[in-house]
């Protein structure tokens, strides 16, 4: 009976405040009804819209800007743009370390934030100011060196803005849900679908009311508006400032990898222990507030394990030097990062089909007929259609499939991540068949009537649609990926993991084009012209759905093959068991 009384003491406990490592914005242990969950969130999820309207509505247009305005051809807008784009999405590991390690998130989140409105404000400033306008007229042939280099000084601020913001916010916002209370990480998962549709919200009107105002007023006017925005969103951000839950930075997250690995070739020659249990593991009941889950032990690269066995037993662990001996969670950390590394690169195809929509998909709609009725839509507002697939996507697996899924596979998350991942990439294979098709009438219409003014841009609708119907699971696929099977230490690298996916991919994008353009020269006439006109856009298309089929193919046999990341609860190691798709359920 008095064992019964101090479970029920311990349950309690366990409802009333938070044990996982976090802290409140005073430093004390968090009130769960306090903190936390989707009152601290929606704090978070509000500057993220901000964000994402601030990026597409500059993305989504760039291209535009960099032919019209700063009068680059296409192929090297298009690179221009890759470039921007590939920085914008790498930046986020460098945040996502000192966010991890240094500065924490919530602090790593103001100051890129700051970093970010400088570069909006002299995006304003490049407009508005004459000195450092494009031109005195407002229609001219060369931009002046100045205005040149000031913008691309505010785009690539933004990009660094950008690569603190959001490792930093997405994994701050995951970090209001705690792992180990079921009700709590049940709604950590619908988190992620609810952020992107934050997001893609953020996306819409970027694309719509952002591009129109560029696209009927002027570029300044615009500027101005996702200037305030941010500004405004920001204030919202730091009034939420007593409702959420912080972890504390802990020190360069390589370091402990770094320990693990020189263990490991230190202690080579020793004979790999019998049973899993005498690998050295620091008992649940020494573990502190603060010092993070522990992981179960898998039988994957083991190599890395003789970095836990304790050589003289009658030595305790304190004595040891962390460069000599390892715990089995350090060690299972170690291996959740070398199993990232497969599924980052065979990602990476995905990537490159996503990159399209921002470029060519946006220049072949300049190409066709804008007009709905009276109204004429802004070439780059197409890329509402994919927002709106995502939309749909996103709520029709949050509302439906997930219930279902459930009941049908008793998991929690109703399928596997990187099933959802695959099935992302599986769209993606559909979109870039669907866009050479449209691309290949395109340019039948051109040869026959001298241009494709006479095809609606609704033509390329399917394609927009159908990308982002792929990025409802590919993409939020990804984010979950990256932030769950991280160690806790790094989860806004995680994240910056994600984005450098993309990132990665739009340099491999920009290399493709190089490669194809160097090889079809040399056979008479380049895929990629002075405009689409000229070029043979389908056939990259073609290109891209082979290759991206073909790893898929790769894809699916590393997925099957994939060990999840087990945390342990209320079990000791020996106890542990390799998991299909157990474990931490962030």
């Amino acid at each position: 009976m008095e064992q019964k009384s101090e479970a029920q003491t311990n349950a309690v406990d366990q409802e009333k405040w938070v044990y996982d490592s976090s802290v409140d914005h005073k430093g004390r242990v968090p009130l769960r009804s306090s903190t936390g969950v989707w009152k601290a969130s929606f704090f978070i999820i509000a500057i993220e819209f901000s964000e994402r309207l601030s990026y597409f509505g500059i993305a989504t247009s760039l291209i535009l800007y960099l032919t019209m305005v700063i009068h680059q051809d296409l192929k090297t807008a298009a690179k221009s743009v890759n470039y921007w784009s590939g920085v914008t999405t790498l930046m986020p590991l460098l945040g996502g370390f000192l966010a991890d390690g240094y500065l924490g998130r919530f602090n790593t989140v103001l100051f890129s934030t700051m970093v970010y409105l400088l570069g909006l404000l002299l995006l304003t400033l490049s407009w508005f100011l004459p000195s450092l306008r494009a031109c005195d007229a407002d229609v001219c042939t060369e931009p002046r060196k100045l205005h040149k280099i000031i913008f691309f000084l505010a785009i690539y601020l933004i990009s660094i803005g950008t690569g603190g913001h959001k490792p930093s916010l997405e994994s701050f916002g995951a970090d209001q849900f705690d792992d180990d209370h079921s009700e709590e990480r049940k709604k950590k998962m619908s988190y992620f679908n609810w952020w992107n549709s934050g997001l893609c919200s953020g996306l819409l009107l970027g694309v719509t009311v952002i591009v129109y105002v560029q696209d009927h007023v002027n570029w300044g006017v615009a500027d101005i508006i996702l200037t305030v925005v941010m500004a405004l969103s920001l204030l919202i951000f730091v009034i939420g400032r007593s409702v959420y839950r912080y972890r504390n930075p802990m020190g360069s997250p390589l370091t402990p990898m770094l320990q693990v690995l020189v263990a490991a070739i230190s202690k080579r020659k020793l004979s790999y222990p019998f049973c899993s249990s005498e690998l050295y593991e620091v008992p649940k009941s020494q573990k502190g507030q603060g010092q993070g889950r522990l992981l179960c032990h898998t039988k994957k690269l083991q190599f890395l394990d003789k970095a836990a066995i304790l050589e003289n037993k009658e030595d305790s662990f304190e004595n040891q030097s962390p460069w000599k001996l390892a715990t089995v969670t350090k060690v299972e950390e170690m291996k959740l990062v070398l199993n990232l590394i497969p599924i980052w690169l065979a990602t990476l195809p995905f990537g490159v089909c996503v990159a399209q929509a921002a470029t060519f998909f946006i220049k072949q709609g300049t190409t066709m007929n804008l007009k709905m009725g009276n109204f004429k839509i802004p070439p780059a507002s197409i890329y509402s259609l994919g927002a709106i697939g995502m939309i749909i996507s996103v709520t029709l697996y949050e509302k439906i499939l997930v219930p279902l899924l459930r009941k049908t596979t008793g998991n929690e998350r109703g399928i596997k991540i990187l099933q959802r991942i695959g099935i992302g990439m599986l769209f993606s294979i559909s979109t870039m068949i669907v866009a050479a098709l449209v691309e290949r009438k395109r340019l039948h219409v051109v040869k026959k009537e001298g241009s494709s003014l006479s095809m609606s841009v609704f033509w390329l609708a399917p394609q927009f649609l159908i990308i982002g119907f792929g990025d409802g699971f590919a993409l939020v696929g990804l984010q979950e990926y990256f932030y769950d099977q991280v160690p806790d230490s790094m989860r806004s690298l995680g994240i910056a993991f994600y984005l450098s996916v993309i990132g990665a991919a739009n340099f491999v994008s920009s290399l493709l084009i190089t490669i194809a353009d160097n090889i079809t020269k040399k056979g008479g006439k380049s895929w990629f012209g002075k405009d689409l006109n000229s070029s043979r856009l389908d056939n990259f298309y073609w290109l891209l759905a082979g290759i991206t089929a073909a790893n898929l193919c790769i894809y699916v046999v590393l997925a099957k093959r994939y060990t999840y990341k087990n945390v342990q609860r209320n079990v000791t190691v020996a106890d542990c068991h390799e998991s299909d798709d157990a474990g931490s359920m962030a």
